[in-house]
């Protein structure tokens, strides 16, 4: 399969996950298993796990890029591709316990109070935008466009572990305030 196939291959892809993903996570968020009369248990221990995820994706990311700036290509395909699983993890951790628990409320007041919110949006608009970001980096490195892999992820990587950081610090914030 030549370059430009594989590139056109995935992009359809790409674009059909980069649309769907939100939606299924919007239309999970919404949805209470247990509000729905399903005997489920809140999966009240997932938060520090899931905010762990994220840490260790940032500490992934962080050495992918050192590993490749140290000439290891192997070693960073490796680590992004255990990045990628660790995202797809947090992700489905994300969904159950939302589909199984009652959202928290920061409870912060004044001026922390709009920093959590400015952290949780952008966290939130910046997850959502990322996730074509990456799909299609690990496509022209795939497609061994290596010249637009760098390029793109130029971009994608301060964004990806932003998503990642910030997801910590939310949930060092919001942490006081769950109910168990």
């Amino acid at each position: 399969m030549s370059d430009n196939s594989i590139e056109k291959k995935y992009n359809k892809w790409i674009i059909v996950l980069s649309i769907a993903i939100p939606l299924v996570v919007a239309l999970l968020f919404g949805v209470n298993l247990r509000k729905l009369g399903y005997d489920v248990k809140p999966l009240s221990f997932l938060p520090p796990i899931y905010a762990a995820v994220n840490g260790l994706t940032a500490i992934v990311l962080v050495t992918a890029v050192s590993a490749i700036k140290n000439g290891n290509r192997k070693r960073h395909e490796n680590l992004m591709k255990f990045a990628i699983g660790l995202s797809v993890a947090f992700l489905a951790m994300y969904v159950a316990y939302h589909m199984t628990a009652d959202s928290t409320k920061f409870g912060g007041t004044g001026i922390i109070r709009y920093v959590y919110y400015f952290i949780l949006i952008t966290h939130i608009c910046l997850s959502v935008i990322i996730i074509p970001f990456v799909l299609f980096t690990y496509v022209r490195a795939l497609a061994e466009k290596f010249d637009k892999h760098r390029k793109l992820a130029r971009i994608t990587y301060p964004m990806w572990l932003y998503v990642a950081v910030t997801g910590v610090i939310v949930y060092l914030m919001i942490s006081p305030y769950y109910q168990y």
